[in-house]
């Protein structure tokens, strides 16, 4: 009987409190429903900021910043080929001394890798000056942040647009005007710079042709001599390259042929100077 009537006890104190909870879940005023937020009303949004984009090229201090000089220098290596080829004397040097290899009839004596060093090296020197101009007046103020970018590059380009004109004939000038279908510049002060690069290049051409047709005449010559040799003594099958080359070479060292040429390549430019 005991036991049976302990069993009603808990039964009826755990119905007790199953009803008192359900109470406290269906009072608004409980302790559940005091943790309960009500929404707020949405806000009213607000139309977007209008401003420019802009990208400035300079630090704090006024010079470049370092990310900007980066990007130009990739930049200059990328097309550093091109302005080497069309915008210097690179193109006229090697031209005359590739020429003067097919004058000695040699086979890859010297290699390109050589003539194309020698070219460069030789361009190197005639450009000095005009590069020197460039890194003082345009090149080191940048740097220094005393000129912005777009001052640099017209500054930069008036040492190298001089040296072109003063390579470059009149009528290639007008030469590329008429294929451009251009009107005639006033003054070759005013010829834009898309006209002054090709111009420029034919002319160089132009020059070395010249100077490699003077070069061929002399060994022409002992060709004919060694060829007519050759046929007066019944020797037809013998190759008259064979017989010429030796005297070719004497004759180009006993002149001082490389000195000759690099010296009158150098003259051509002096007037630059």
């Amino acid at each position: 009987m005991t036991a049976a009537r302990v069993g009603r006890l808990v039964t009826l104190v755990l119905l007790g409190a199953a009803v008192l909870a359900g109470l406290l879940l269906l009072d608004p005023t409980g302790a559940h429903a005091a943790g309960v937020v009500q929404p707020s009303a949405p806000a009213t949004p607000t139309p977007p900021a209008t401003g420019d984009f802009s990208v400035s090229v300079n630090g704090p201090d006024g010079s470049p910043s370092s990310a900007v000089v980066t990007l130009l220098g990739i930049t200059l290596l990328s097309v550093a080929p091109s302005l080497l080829l069309m915008m210097t004397s690179f193109t006229k040097i090697f031209v005359v001394l590739a020429m003067t290899r097919n004058a000695l009839a040699l086979q890859g004596i010297p290699p390109n890798q050589v003539l194309a060093g020698l070219a460069l090296f030789l361009s190197l020197f005639v450009m000095a000056p005009v590069l020197g101009h460039i890194n003082d007046d345009a090149l080191q103020p940048y740097l220094a942040g005393h000129v912005d970018f777009a001052t640099a590059v017209e500054v930069g380009t008036k040492p190298l647009r001089t040296f072109m004109l003063h390579q470059t004939r009149e009528e290639d000038v007008a030469l590329i005007t008429r294929a451009a279908g251009q009107a005639n510049p006033k003054d070759m002060d005013a010829v834009p710079m898309t006209t002054v690069i090709p111009a420029f290049v034919i002319s160089e051409l132009r020059s070395a042709f010249i100077i490699g047709f003077v070069i061929f005449i002399p060994f022409l010559v002992i060709d004919l001599v060694v060829s007519a040799a050759l046929m007066s003594m019944g020797m037809m099958m013998l190759p008259p390259v064979m017989i010429s080359l030796p005297f070719k070479i004497l004759l180009f060292v006993l002149v001082d042929g490389w000195g000759l040429i690099i010296q009158s390549l150098i003259e051509s430019y002096q007037v630059v100077h």
